[in-house]
């Protein structure tokens, strides 16, 4: 009993890392979406301003707006999927923490009942 508790508790720990992981990853993904819209928005800013160089290089501000896009929303699907990933890692974690509390509270019961028992074999022997 005592191993599997332990193999739960250990189990429990690993699922919380691997929640935070996908938490992290998924902060990550969405700066780095925001990060990309932001530049998109300055280049945007920037094209229609006098003495701006996208009037010499429209080519260059069009890709560089164009792969800013992309960025974002490559970003933002991975931030998706990132979510969905957090969303399993809370589930099974949530499911092991349960197994992991029966089992701890299992034990629990089986100590107290020994001892009980215990008790009254040593109230026994005394009379």
């Amino acid at each position: 009993m005592s191993t599997r508790k332990e193999r739960l508790k250990k189990l429990v720990k690993v699922q919380e890392q691997l929640k935070a992981l996908h938490e992290t990853r998924h902060a990550t993904f969405v700066a780095a979406a925001s990060a990309a819209e932001t530049e998109a928005r300055e280049l945007v800013g920037h094209f229609d301003q006098a003495g701006s160089l996208s009037a010499l290089f429209p080519d260059l501000y069009h890709r560089r707006i164009a792969q800013a896009v992309v960025r974002q929303e490559t970003n933002l699907a991975s931030a998706k999927q990132e979510a969905s990933l957090i969303a399993a890692a809370t589930a099974r974690t949530n499911m092991v923490e349960r197994a992991y509390k029966d089992v701890r509270n299992r034990d629990e019961r089986e100590r107290s009942d020994r001892e009980r028992l215990d008790l009254i074999a040593q109230k026994r022997g005394e009379e």
